[in-house]
Parts: C-alpha cells; structure tokens; sequence
C-alpha cells in the first residue's frame, strides 16, 4: 500500500504566517487608519466639522472633486482607445505606445509636476506665449488638472488592455459583417465584454485622482483657497500645527478611500458572480453565444 505524503503546510507554519500577516495590516493599515480619525475626533465632533466647513477646507474639498470629474472622464476615453488600439490592432509603434501607457508608473509625481512646470511655466518652452494671451496653467486648476490625468492614466488602459486581448476580436469582426458601424460595435459588443474591467479601473484612476500629492504640488502653486487640493491643504495645516484640522480633513480623505475599497469589493463580487454563471452555464456552439447582440446589430442596421 502506497503511502501519501502530504503536501500541506503543518498548523504551526500556517498559522505562523497568518499570524504575521493579521500583525503586518493592523500595524500598517488599521492602526494608522484608527489614528487618523481618533485624532480627526479628539476635540469633539463641533471643531470636527467647523475644520470642514473652514472656507479653504470647502475650496479643496471642492478642487479635489472638480479635479477628479475632469480627469476620470477624460483618462476614460484615452484608455479606452489606448486599450482597443494596443489589444485589437497590429501597428508599427505598438510597443512604443505600450510603453508610454506605463511611463507613469516609472516617472516619480514629482517629475511629472516638474515637466509641466518646464513646458507651461513663466520660463518654460510655452510660458511667454500664455503670458501674452494672458492663460495660466500652470499655479492654476489647468495644471492640476494635467497632472493628475498623467499620473492617472495608465489605470484604466493596463485594467483593459489584458482583458481586451484575453477576448480576441472574432465578435466585433462578425459584427462588422453583418453592417454594423463602428459606433454599434463598441456599444452592442465591445463595450458589455469589457464594462466590469472598465468599472473597475475607472475606481481606481478615481481614487489616484483624489489622493495625488505629489504632482499636484509642483504645479498647484499651494495658493489657499484657490489650487490647494484636499492633500495639499493637509499638509499646510499640519505645518501650521493645526493637527486637529488637518486629521479632520483627512479623515475625510480616508472615509473617501474607503468608501473607494467598499465599491471596489462589490464590483469584484459582481464580476465572479458573472463569471461563475457563465461557467455554470450549459456549453453552446460558439455561433451561439452572439446570438442576442448579433440580432439587436442586425436590427440597428436594418433601421438605419
């Protein structure tokens, strides 16, 4: 009789890691995280939300979601055709093209500011230009805006490029032969196969886009009340030893980035709920399973 030999870790080693895993996320996740909003609250829910409603606190506040409504829809579009371009197509420069969608995952916030700062600023290659017509961009929410939508852009293209070459494009091919349009490929076809990585990415630029520092910085000019964003305005509290303020106003940041994570997980569960439906679903010939979006293409043709 054979004797197996097992291949599972002992109790001690698996409850070892565990262990230090559970120590690693309260020490660095929780307990920071707790900090933050015992410190936000330590003077009492009054000064809590009077720091809130403190004039430059509500301009930041303000900043940061502007900024963010800017930047998410543009870095929407941008991925998407990046994605569909780099996953559908063959092209001299691909690769090339490639690279520039992760050149801000290597370029340090920092430089990007700086880079703009060189382009748009008094000095830089366009400053005497802007003065002349009198545009300001940078020291001015024009280049907060560029900055955060360079540091951000890679979020929704690297969740859609995979996800886009993982399906192929026999789908749009088949739909372009029955007569639909561009425009009718990506919203019957496209668009349905690639939404929950297209949702999920979208949260992710958002959480980037409201939580950038150090780009946002360099060009922002650290003007209160008029290009201080919410993490710039709690740095200068904190330098000014305005802690209280400066934690209640980061709190929110956290309840935001939190609030981030929460929407993140349900579109996680949503996604493997779909996916295990489609996997528990009986097998059917590949002509099969585009059926409902090929009629509804046909049909769109047809009125057309």
């Amino acid at each position: 009789m054979t004797k197996h030999t097992s291949t599972t870790e002992p109790a001690w080693v698996r409850f070892s890691l565990i262990t230090l895993a559970l120590t690693f996320m309260f020490l660095f996740l929780v307990l920071p995280l707790a900090t933050v909003f015992a410190e936000a609250l330590r003077k009492g829910f009054g000064a809590y939300f009077e720091a809130l409603q403190e004039p430059d606190a509500w301009s930041a506040i303000r900043l940061t979601f502007i900024t963010a409504l800017i930047a998410v829809p543009l870095n929407l579009v941008f991925g998407v055709a990046a994605a569909w371009a780099i996953a559908k197509y063959e092209f001299t420069g691909k690769a090339f093209l490639t690279t520039l969608v992760d050149l801000p995952f290597s370029v340090s916030p920092v430089v990007a500011g700086l880079i703009y700062v060189l382009m748009f600023g008094a000095q830089g290659w366009f400053g005497p230009w802007l003065q002349a017509h009198d545009i300001k961009i940078v020291f001015a929410v024009p280049g907060i805006v560029l900055a955060t939508v360079f540091v951000t852009f890679p979020f929704i293209a690297r969740e859609l490029i995979p996800l886009m070459q993982a399906q192929g494009s026999d789908e749009e091919q088949a739909a372009i032969v029955l007569g639909a349009t561009g425009w009718q490929t990506f919203w019957r076809v496209t668009l349905p196969n690639i939404k929950w990585g297209l949702i999920y990415g979208v949260i992710l630029c958002n959480a980037r886009a409201m939580g950038e520092f150090g780009a946002v910085s360099v060009v922002s000019g650290h003007i209160r009340g008029q290009t201080n964003t919410m993490p710039l305005h709690v740095e200068i509290l904190y330098n000014e030893y305005q802690s209280a303020a400066a934690f209640a106003v980061a709190s929110l940041l956290a309840l935001l980035a939190l609030v981030t994570l929460v929407i993140k997980s349900v579109v996680e569960w949503r996604h493997e709920q779909a996916m295990k439906t489609v996997t528990e679903a009986p097998p059917e010939r590949p002509e099969d399973s585009l059926n409902s979006s090929m009629a509804s293409i046909s049909q769109e043709v047809i009125q057309s």
